[in-house]
């Protein structure tokens, strides 16, 4: 028979012992060689570089739900910052305004203790509380009453002129009616020209001088202070500016708008003006003469 030898693929080589052996001392050597002479480093940076793509798409779904994570967290935490400084501006902002309202109530305060050193009579510092309930009338409730030595009639002045009178007293508070009011009437005098007049309100936040001649001296501009003529109102308190003079031929009267120097409705401190101590009484009223009856003669006058 002729003799049958098995296929290359069936022949046995070296035995596997001895090809771990040998692998494993070739790979010794390469790593003590390479460790020395370093010739295998060019082929590592070429390694990597090629190995990078696959690399990267191998960590980004990792990345991705890092970076996701990390995002919603600061998401959250950085609304939650919003939210607490949203609060904390609010906070501030209303500590800002309350500032700049006690800032301005003490340059009001200052001003009125200046204004009351000035006056030659004793005054009392009261705080206007709220609007009287007449939606018509321009008038105003203080905090100071009768207990306090408020009178009706009593002058109301702020920093910067006179505002109005007291027309009712209450133990703990005073009505003040302020000059606006439509049926508030003072006496004033015209500074540039000393020509009196009566300032009237109109009840729209102005004042109006009436009852001057179309041809009277006076222009815009003007300055308007008390006359002191009802014995009320002191002398040299200033009241208001006149805006505009309108001269109508065909009226014997001027019409006169005037704008009040006061903060008559913005400021919450006032000066209430006691009446002055030395002020000369009114004289008294002559008596009317005596009429003769009728079918009676007069006496006549003794003859020395």
């Amino acid at each position: 028979m002729v003799g049958h030898s098995p296929p290359p693929f069936f022949k046995r080589g070296p035995a596997p012992q001895l090809k771990l052996v040998f692998f494993a001392l070739l790979s010794l050597v390469l790593l003590v060689s390479d460790l020395n002479l370093r010739y295998l480093e060019v082929f590592r940076q070429g390694l990597s570089i090629v190995a990078y793509p696959l690399q990267m798409a191998a960590a980004t779904p990792a990345d991705f739900v890092r970076n996701a994570s990390t995002y919603f967290a600061s998401l959250v935490q950085l609304q939650v910052e919003n939210k607490e400084l949203k609060t904390q501006q609010l906070k501030v902002s209303e500590r800002l305004l309350r500032a700049d309202q006690i800032e301005q109530e003490n340059r009001n305060l200052r001003s009125l203790l200046q204004v009351r050193d000035l006056q030659p009579v004793k005054s009392v510092l009261a705080e206007i509380m709220y609007s009287a309930k007449d939606p018509f009338s321009r008038k105003v409730i203080l905090d100071k009453g009768s207990q306090a030595g408020i009178e009706p009639g009593l002058v109301v002045v702020d920093a910067k002129g006179v505002i109005g009178q007291v027309t009712r007293v209450f133990p703990m508070q005073a009505e003040l009616t302020l000059l606006t009011d439509k049926d508030q009437a003072i006496p004033v005098m015209i500074v540039r020209t000393g020509q009196r007049a009566v300032l009237f309100g109109a009840g729209d936040g102005l004042l109006e001088l009436r009852y001057l001649a179309a041809n009277a001296d006076i222009q815009p501009g003007d300055q308007v202070v008390t006359s002191g003529l009802d014995g009320v109102y002191q002398a040299g308190l200033p009241v208001a500016t006149v805006v505009k003079v309108e001269r109508d031929q065909a009226q014997a009267f001027a019409r006169i708008p005037c704008l009040p120097v006061a903060g008559i409705e913005q400021f919450s401190h006032v000066l209430v003006l006691r009446h002055r101590e030395n002020l000369a009484p009114r004289p008294p009223e002559p008596e009317p003469l005596a009429k003769p009856g009728k079918g009676r003669k007069a006496k006549a006058a003794p003859k020395e």
